[in-house]
């Protein structure tokens, strides 16, 4: 009985020591996703790899392939047709997106759009918005039947799935743009045209129908291919899903659970804040339940984060966001020389803010849907040495590593075809050249990509925080210093520094820091340094400040 207790005794003896040599977990999150920074490609405007399925004659009198928008200035373009971007354009280039430091592809939604060009709404006019007669779906988000590949996407040999394989094959995961609130253009047209406002099954059986007739005329009591919509107007003319029918739920579960199935590895949410939290719950909970952890994040087209937030609670289905309120900051900052970098600390929310965990929202400058970041290409490098060393995970519009259209909006060349030639001489650009090294950085830091963000200023040209990672076997405290002005600065940090062997991750000397020592480094004009330390957290003060962003990291009533 005593040689029992003995070794009870010392068995737990062992297990305390062992606990207290563990260190405390230290994390922003712990989403697999989260490594993964995303390029984010309008899959017809980027690279036409196959001219075979560009369907040239499609259209009639509604012609669907190269639509000019009329009323450009001279040297300017924009068009509202197709221009022959598919599934082989971006797979002949996922090695030049991987080279960048991408992890991640989103590409524009997949889904079968109309074969004309919609003939109602407002004509499209150079700089015009919501405007959509002469329009195609060029960009997918005109869905008719979402369980078939749009015929511009795919080649011989390489549908859906085999787009997906050679994506990973290549080391990038494929984040599909899906939309559920809306499918085409549905009303006011002069003649009713074929496929708009129509929504069909698997089997290509008609499922809902608007029937050309605006919102207010639907009588969804009595006609079953009302019941799929709304009976009055959300955005455009498009049609209006109706979230309270359990048979709108239903169609897109299963739609979506095929591209699931067939390698999509994430989902971007069309539209998210145009449907209830109660359909958002049920539609997460049903993909999870066949899919544990499957990431999605979605557009709340809305700059206050006391709106968007509630999105990304758990009882609201847990969808993560695309950063709007921050995306706002960053313009102001990085478009104007001489901001002040105050003015994104106000918007990281890193303590009991609106949002599950701000670490997983996806962080940008700009996208398809607004004006193009409007910045010489200092403004271009300064933005991007902050996206991807702060917390979120960072997303890039085809295009910006070269400054490509810069400060255009839809129809003034937002969405232009890009092409290979551009690619291949992206080497050219000081703006690529500056993102690969800072996106390469992220992507084999652990720190960058996932850790706690610990801020020790945010003032004018300058800015240095901390990131830290401290989970499992990896141990690592980034401290990144970011001088936006146009001449060198001087950094010399004190605060929450850790005693140790300090790497200079983007090259340079490493520093050795005392026990109550300083870091001091110099960094160039429009330029980022980040100083490595791989051991855990032991600081009493850098602990203690770690453990409160633990804690209060969420919002407080999630």
């Amino acid at each position: 009985m005593k040689r029992t207790l003995a070794f009870a005794s010392l068995a737990l003896s062992v297990g305390l020591a062992r606990a207290a040599a563990t260190p405390p977990a230290f994390y922003g999150t712990d989403a697999p996703f989260a490594s993964d920074a995303i390029y984010f490609v309008l899959t017809d405007r980027f690279v036409n790899g196959d001219p075979s399925n560009d369907h040239r004659d499609q259209g009639g009198a509604h012609r669907t392939f190269d639509v000019p928008v009329p009323g450009a200035p001279k040297g300017e373009s924009a068009n509202i047709g197709y221009l022959g971007g598919d599934f082989k354009g971006v797979l002949d280039n996922a090695a030049y997106i991987r080279r960048m430091g991408f992890g991640a592809v989103w590409i524009t939604p997949i889904v079968d759009n109309p074969d004309q060009a919609f003939s109602g709404g407002d004509p499209v006019q150079w700089g015009s918005k919501f405007t959509d007669r002469g329009k195609t779906g060029f960009h997918g988000y005109w869905g008719v039947n979402f369980y078939k590949v749009d015929e511009h996407l795919p080649s011989r040999d390489l549908d859906f799935a085999q787009f997906t394989a050679g994506m990973h094959a290549a080391g990038l995961k494929v984040v599909q743009d899906i939309v559920l609130n809306h499918g085409s253009p549905a009303f006011t047209m002069p003649v009713r045209q074929p496929q708009f406002g129509q929504i069909v099954d698997e089997q290509g059986r008609l499922v809902a129908d608007q029937q050309n007739l605006p919102p207010w005329r639907l009588d969804p009591r009595h006609n079953p291919l009302h019941r799929f919509y709304h009976a009055y107007e959300d955005l455009a003319q498009l049609s209006n899903n109706d979230d309270q029918n359990p048979a709108v739920l239903d169609y897109f579960v299963g739609a979506y659970l095929k591209w699931i199935g067939q390698g999509a590895d994430a989902f971007r949410i069309d539209t998210l804040n145009h449907m209830s939290t109660a359909f958002w719950r049920q539609f997460a909970t049903r993909i999870r339940a066949r899919h544990p952890g499957f990431f999605m994040y979605g557009e709340a087209f809305d700059y206050s984060p006391d709106d968007i937030g509630r999105y990304t609670w758990p009882r609201n289905g847990g969808i993560s966001l695309l950063d709007f309120p921050q995306q706002r900051a960053i313009k102001a900052v990085f478009e104007h020389p001489g901001s002040d970098y105050g003015l994104l600390r106000s918007k990281l929310y890193l303590t009991n803010g609106p949002y599950a965990n701000p670490y997983e929202l996806v962080t940008f400058y700009d996208n398809h849907d607004m004006a193009r970041l409007d910045a010489s290409d200092a403004g271009f490098i300064d933005a991007n040495n902050w996206l991807f060393t702060a917390r979120g995970i960072p997303a890039l519009y085809y295009g910006s590593e070269t400054g490509f259209e810069r400060g255009r909006a839809e129809h003034e060349g937002n969405r232009n075809y890009y092409g290979q030639a551009r690619i291949d001489a992206a080497g050219k650009s000081p703006i690529y050249r500056h993102l690969k090294r800072i996106a390469t950085l992220r992507a084999g830091t652990p720190a960058l990509q996932r850790g706690l963000m610990l801020v020790e200023r945010m003032a004018g040209d300058q800015a240095a925080f901390y990131r830290v990672y401290q989970q499992g076997e990896t141990h690592q405290i980034a401290l990144v210093l970011l001088n936006k002005g146009d001449a060198p600065a001087r950094f010399r940090v004190t605060q929450w520094l850790q005693p140790g062997h300090w790497r200079a991750a983007l090259g340079g000397e490493a520093v050795e820091v005392a026990a109550g020592g300083a870091l001091e480094a110099t960094v160039a004009a429009h330029d980022v340094q980040v100083y490595l330390l791989d051991a855990p957290a032991t600081r009493p003060d850098l602990v203690s400040e770690l453990t409160r962003l633990m804690q209060d990291k969420s919002h407080p009533d999630d």
